[in-house]
């Protein structure tokens, strides 16, 4: 299985994924999304893999996404300009986030993840 995991060291949530993942042996790489942030052309392919609405996509308990008065400005705004939005900053994209082939997971949700990462 080829699956990457976006995620912020200090994150809670992105440690509480990492070591579910280490826990049920499943191999995956870690790409930190501070220092490596999702391009918009890998964002929007994502999104579409992942059958989600975009704003799940979005960190909306992060720093960044309250200082910017995202809540009120996400609705006006078209798919394109949010894509581009997210592009800008890895603090906005909703962590941790699991890409594989087959799967794309925005936050850890460990029934969720158990259901598409153990089908493989």
């Amino acid at each position: 299985m080829d699956m990457t995991v976006l995620c912020y060291k200090k994150c809670s949530t992105c440690q509480k994924a990492l070591k579910w993942l280490d826990a049920n042996g499943i191999p995956y790489k870690e790409r930190p999304i501070k220092e490596e942030n999702p391009t918009r052309a890998e964002l929007e392919a994502w999104y579409k893999k992942s059958g989600l609405p975009l704003k799940r996509f979005f960190n909306t308990s992060g720093n960044l996404y309250k200082e910017m008065n995202l809540k009120e400005k996400l609705p006006k705004m078209s798919e394109e300009e949010q894509l581009d939005l997210l592009a800008t900053d890895g603090m906005l994209v909703k962590r941790p986030l699991a890409v594989a082939a087959d799967y794309v997971l925005p936050g850890f949700k460990e029934a969720e993840w158990k259901e598409k990462i153990k089908a493989d």
